[in-house]
C-alpha cells in the first residue's frame, strides 16, 4: 500500500521532461506535416469545390496575399458578398479590378474593401463600429491576417504589444467579440481563425505574453509560436461563453505549410533552402482551403455543437486536408485557457463581462476606443 505521504503531482524535474517530450513531438508532427501534407491532402480538390453563397456575407482579414486574397476571390466567386479588411485599400481595389476583369461584365463580383489595421487596436474598434452600424448579418468572420517575422528583433505596436502577439491573437480576439452583434444577427454564423501547427511547439506565459519580464528570451519562433496557441486557448472559452442558441461556430485551423512571401524575412542562406523544397509546400490555393471549409461545409456547425456539447476542452480544430484534428496537448489545459482568456480582454481594453453584455444587447466600451 503506498505511502499516505506519497505526492500524485509531478516532481519539477519530471515536469521539465515533460515539456520537452511535449516539444519534440510537436516538432515531430511539424517536420512529418511539411513531408507529408501533399500526401495527406490528396484527396482534396484544388481549388476547392464551394457551395453556392448567395446572402452570405463573409468578413476576410489580410485579403491582398497569400492565402487571404485566394479565400476573397473563391468566396466572392462563389456568390458571397466579401468584404476585404486590409491595411492597404488600394492594393485591394486593384486586386478586385483584376478578378472583375477576368469575368464577364455582366457576372459582377460582390466584393467591397474596408481598413483595419490589426498593428492598431483603435483601428479594429473603427473597423467593428463602422460595419456593425449598419445593422446587416454577418455569416461568416476570418481571421486570417498574421505575422511571421522570422529572425527579426522583437517589435512593439503602438499600443505596446509584441507584433505577433497584437496581429497573431490580440486584435483579431477583440474584432470576434465587437463584431458578436453582426454575427448574431447572420447566426448560424462562424468565426473562423487561421492558425497554424506551429502553436505545437508553442507555450503562453500568462504572466509575460508580451515577452518583456526577461524571464523568457523572446525569438520570432517563440513570438510566433505562443501567439497562435493564446489564439486556440482563447477561442475555446469563447466558443464555451457562447450559448448554443447563440447559433455561433469558432474553428481554428491549419492551412499546412504554406509558400507564401514569409520568406522575405529569411536570411539569404535560409531563402536559397526555402525555395529548394517547394515540391513539398502547398501554394496559397492550397494552403486556403481548410479555412474555405470551415467557413462553408455545413457540417462544421453539427461537429462544433457536438463538440461544445461533451464539453470538448478546445474549439473545434480542422487540419490543413480538411478533416478535425486535436489540437496541442499545451491547447488542452483548460485553467490556463481561462487565464488566457481574462488576461486578453484586460490586454485589449474589454470588462471581464463583455461577453454577457454583446449578448444582452448592450453598449460595451473599448478603452481604445476613440473619443
Amino acid at each position: 500500500m503506498a505511502s499516505s505521504s506519497s505526492s500524485p503531482l509531478l516532481s519539477r524535474q519530471e515536469k521539465q521532461g515533460l515539456g520537452w517530450m511535449e516539444w519534440l513531438k510537436g516538432w515531430s508532427y511539424l517536420i512529418y506535416e511539411v513531408l507529408f501534407q501533399k500526401i495527406t491532402a490528396r484527396h482534396l480538390q484544388n481549388p476547392l469545390p464551394l457551395p453556392s453563397l448567395e446572402s452570405v456575407t463573409c468578413i476576410v482579414t489580410g485579403s491582398t496575399s497569400g492565402i487571404g486574397l485566394e479565400m476573397a476571390r473563391q468566396l466572392a466567386e462563389s456568390g458571397a458578398h466579401v468584404v476585404m479588411a486590409v491595411r492597404n485599400p488600394t492594393a485591394a481595389h486593384d486586386l478586385i479590378q483584376e478578378w472583375q476583369n477576368d469575368r464577364s461584365k455582366t457576372c459582377l463580383l460582390s466584393i467591397e474593401v474596408m481598413e483595419l489595421n490589426l498593428l492598431s487596436l483603435d483601428s479594429v474598434v473603427r473597423f467593428s463600429k463602422a460595419w456593425n452600424s449598419r445593422l446587416k448579418p454577418l455569416h461568416v468572420l476570418i481571421n486570417n491576417a498574421g505575422i511571421f517575422s522570422i529572425g527579426q528583433p522583437q517589435n512593439f505596436s503602438k499600443d505596446g504589444y509584441e507584433e505577433h502577439i497584437q496581429v497573431n491573437h490580440l486584435a483579431p480576439a477583440l474584432l470576434s467579440i465587437l463584431l458578436l452583434p453582426s454575427l448574431l444577427r447572420g447566426s448560424p454564423s462562424r468565426i473562423v481563425n487561421v492558425n497554424s501547427s506551429m502553436h505545437f511547439v508553442g507555450s503562453v506565459d500568462v504572466d509575460d505574453m508580451n515577452f518583456v519580464s526577461g524571464k523568457n528570451k523572446f525569438t520570432s519562433l517563440k513570438g510566433y509560436s505562443s501567439s497562435k496557441l493564446a489564439q486556440i486557448m482563447f477561442s475555446s472559452i469563447l466558443q464555451k461563453c457562447l450559448p448554443i442558441e447563440a447559433g455561433i461556430s469558432v474553428v481554428c485551423v491549419s492551412p499546412g505549410s504554406v509558400r507564401t512571401n514569409v520568406a522575405r524575412d529569411l536570411p539569404k542562406i535560409v531563402q536559397v533552402a526555402y525555395h529548394v523544397i517547394p515540391i513539398f509546400l502547398f501554394i496559397a490555393q492550397e494552403g486556403s482551403r481548410s479555412a474555405l471549409f470551415a467557413a462553408t461545409d455545413p457540417q462544421i456547425l453539427e461537429y462544433c455543437m457536438a463538440l461544445k456539447a461533451d464539453e470538448w476542452p478546445v474549439c473545434a480544430y480542422i487540419s490543413h486536408s480538411c478533416r478535425p484534428m486535436n489540437a496541442s496537448t499545451e491547447a488542452h489545459k483548460i485553467q490556463t485557457a481561462h487565464k488566457v482568456w481574462e488576461k486578453t480582454l484586460d490586454m485589449i481594453g474589454l470588462p471581464s463581462d463583455a461577453m454577457e453584455k454583446i449578448l444582452e444587447g448592450k453598449e460595451v466600451q473599448c478603452k481604445y476606443e476613440a473619443h
